[in-house]
């Protein structure tokens, strides 16, 4: 029988699921779309609300694992890298899209493709990182 635990780590897993996918997705969609304005700030809404669930969802499993072994998961070496690129990577997403979010109506062209890149290139390094963090651990 499934345990409480094991869902609580199951519903953290799926939030950061499709937080993934939405960092990941939603900065490609953002960097190929063919209209600016409008679109590209929907899809800066949903990268960075996606930056936002990877987050939380990330502390979810380290809080899960604290209320049932009194403990933050035990890892080390590589695992530990791996968190903190995932980490960084987060809090630079995060802040990326909302500064794109307030202030790229008033950037040039080049500067928005750049925060574009940059967002493409976080997401695939946090989910890079995500594999050593999982294997790792």
């Amino acid at each position: 029988m499934a345990s409480l635990q094991d869902f609580g780590y199951a519903m953290v897993q799926v939030v950061h699921n499709f937080g993934a996918v939405a960092v990941v997705g939603g900065a490609i969609a953002g960097l190929y779309a063919e209209k600016p304005g409008s679109l590209r700030r929907k899809f800066a809404w949903l990268t960075g609300i996606g930056w936002a669930a990877q987050a939380s969802s990330g502390a979810g499993f380290g809080a899960i694992s604290y209320y049932y072994y009194g403990q933050f998961p035990d890892i080390h070496g590589i695992a530990i890298a791996a968190l903190i690129v995932k980490m960084l990577c987060a809090a630079t997403g995060f802040v990326t899209a909302a500064f794109y979010l307030r202030y790229a109506a008033s950037w040039p062209i080049r500067m928005q493709r750049a925060a574009w890149q940059l967002l493409v290139v976080l997401g695939t390094v946090a989910l890079t990182a995500a594999a050593f963090l999982r294997w790792f651990s």
